[in-house]
């Protein structure tokens, strides 16, 4: 079912995967508050962004990082998936990318995903996101940015909510990326169109 369902983002691509010195570095970043990490992950988060430029259209892409709940945000001081974006915006230029993180905000808290069945996960984020002014969104391409992506839940219902107000076309693009072959349709390799596919920078 995995394979036949078809993704509501064109393609994800990942810098390389949750683990080793990158999964310490997210960590130090998430748990530890040590937000100059946000500068060396958005460096790296920017490569992955550059696969994705030669597929964009004529106009930039809108950049949305992936939002947090208002109490978590203010309880945690930041929210890493900005940190991260705006850091790679800053070493891609911007010549084709275009900050807009406003546009989409988390409307209520939600529990962990950590545990939950793939429906359970599906149940806990529905209607967890909110887009703020579709005109701006109606006809636009988005990169969607997080630290790490697991299952691909979260993203998918952001990329659902954004196709709802009239993107024409979602990316996904996080810093670090797990592997579950049970429940995601994994491509590695160069990008090569619609598939969705996890690709590690070199």
């Amino acid at each position: 079912m995995c394979r036949r369902a078809e993704p509501p983002y064109a393609q994800a691509v990942a810098y390389g995967s949750y683990d080793g010195a990158l999964r310490e570095l997210i960590h130090l970043l998430k748990y530890s508050a040590i937000l100059p990490a946000a500068k060396v992950l958005g460096r790296l988060t920017a490569e992955a962004m550059l696969r994705i430029e030669p597929n964009l259209g004529l106009f930039k892409a809108l950049v949305i990082p992936i939002p947090l709940y208002s109490a978590k945000s203010r309880q945690r001081g930041f929210n890493q998936a900005e940190l991260i974006a705006k850091a790679a915006l800053r070493v891609t230029g911007a010549k084709r990318f275009e900050f807009a993180g406003h546009l989409l905000r988390r409307t209520r808290a939600t529990q962990s995903q950590i545990g939950l069945t793939s429906h359970q996960r599906r149940e806990n984020l529905r209607g967890a996101f909110a887009v703020t002014n579709a005109d701006v969104i109606k006809g636009r391409e988005i990169l969607l940015i997080d630290d790490v992506l697991t299952t691909g839940t979260t993203v998918s219902e952001c990329a659902r909510v954004l196709r709802r107000a009239g993107a024409s076309k979602v990316w996904v693009v996080t810093t670090a990326r797990t592997l579950k072959l049970s429940n995601q349709q994994v491509t590695l390799g160069e990008p090569t169109g619609e598939r969705v596919q996890f690709v590690a920078a070199s």
